[in-house]
């Protein structure tokens, strides 16, 4: 199969379920009533992803992952060329899209990787096959039911009270930082893994934090991001940076900051060969995590 398709409920049915509650409890039915999903297929739209990159097409000035009817199997580039856009890698993507697909692309997505990097039983090693709304697979031979599952991550910006910290990883776009994010070990409270992180990867000593709020991610194979501030003194703010992890890191300004959010979110070199500072996807939690940390130092006191 060339391409593939993911469900999202049609127009309609928001009209007739417009309360919280009753949108859980169909989408509950979706997952569990074959009969039920099968009917909200024949009348939905669906997301088209190829080699898990999504179909995007530019209208106007903007990317839209536009939600289609499909029948049958068509190539890529059949598909590219009558409807008139691209399958494109979805981290340049999230640069692209707006808050509205972005979140549901990443959630197609992760359950597309899922159900490829899941087709057998870690049990049996037999083959598990899935249900028609794709929520869940099954062993057959052991009647044992797998489910998709987040792996938690903790990613935190760390300010010394007047600059925050950015960081990037080598396989980051030539100019972007973020802020550093890392695997919950087993074991491990949201607040350990935390200052275990910024103790392991930028050799500072947490004094505070406090949690901001999450979001799912796609990579590298789903990730619930958890998103907290934290606080280190300015006399012991001198940065180690670990190679193992990072390539750079570095204390930033609220004028670098508030520069950066003003420029477009693509690599800019400089005369001197070097790029300018960049952020990620505005509506990526790391961003926000930065957006908060200007507001918050807009409101403290000269």
């Amino acid at each position: 199969m060339i391409y593939q398709g993911v469900y999202r409920t049609p127009s309609l049915w928001c009209r007739l379920h417009s309360t919280y509650v009753r949108k859980m409890r169909y989408l509950f039915e979706l997952k569990e009533d074959d009969g039920i999903c099968r009917q909200a297929q024949n009348s939905g739209t669906f997301y088209l992803f190829h080699n898990l990159s999504p179909f995007l097409k530019k209208v106007g000035s903007k990317y839209l992952a536009p939600q289609i009817s499909v029948a049958g199997s068509l190539e890529k580039s059949v598909i590219e060329s009558e409807l008139r856009g691209l399958f494109t890698e979805l981290r340049k993507a999230f640069f692209q899209l707006d808050g509205k697909d972005a979140p549901l692309l990443s959630s197609a997505q992760a359950l597309l990787r899922w159900h490829d990097t899941h087709q057998y039983c870690s049990k049996t090693g037999q083959p598990t096959q899935k249900n028609l709304a794709g929520s869940k697979r099954v062993c057959h031979t052991n009647g044992i039911i797998y489910y998709p599952q987040m792996s938690p991550v903790v990613i935190t910006l760390v300010s010394d009270g007047s600059r925050c910290l950015l960081a990037r990883q080598a396989s980051f776009p030539k100019g972007m930082y973020s802020a550093l994010a890392g695997f919950c070990d087993v074991g491990e409270t949201l607040e350990e893994t935390v200052r275990r992180e910024v103790a392991e990867e930028v050799g500072l000593e947490v004094e505070s934090l406090w949690y901001s709020a999450s979001q799912h991610w796609p990579f590298p194979n789903s990730s619930l991001m958890i998103a907290c501030h934290a606080m280190v003194q300015p006399q012991q703010s001198k940065i180690s940076v670990n190679k193992l992890e990072l390539e750079a890191a570095g204390w930033f300004s609220l004028e670098e900051i508030m520069e950066a959010l003003g420029r477009e979110p693509k690599p800019l070199k400089q005369e001197d060969g070097s790029f300018s500072l960049w952020l990620p996807p505005k509506w990526a939690i790391a961003h926000q995590l930065i957006q908060e940390w200007v507001k918050l130092q807009a409101s403290s006191p000269a």
